[in-house]
């Protein structure tokens, strides 16, 4: 799968999420775009996690100054 950012991988899921909420499809094609979520979330979820890792807070240590600490 190629890079895909977060925003655009969201927005593939709710679209499946969709078609396969209507049940028109038939039972492989529900099953590939499952599999095409399945694999999207796992994208998000990475995403999500580098960008966790990212996030610092400021606190305020004992001496008045501030440091990072780690989310």
């Amino acid at each position: 799968m190629k890079e895909t950012s977060f925003e655009d991988a969201m927005k593939r899921i709710e679209s499946i999420v969709e078609e396969l909420e209507k049940g028109d499809l038939p039972l492989e094609e529900s099953l590939k775009r499952f599999e095409e979520a399945v694999k999207l979330a796992r994208v998000c979820n990475e995403k999500l996690k580098g960008a966790q890792e990212k996030v610092s807070k400021l606190v305020k240590t004992g001496e008045g100054e501030f440091e990072l600490e780690p989310f």
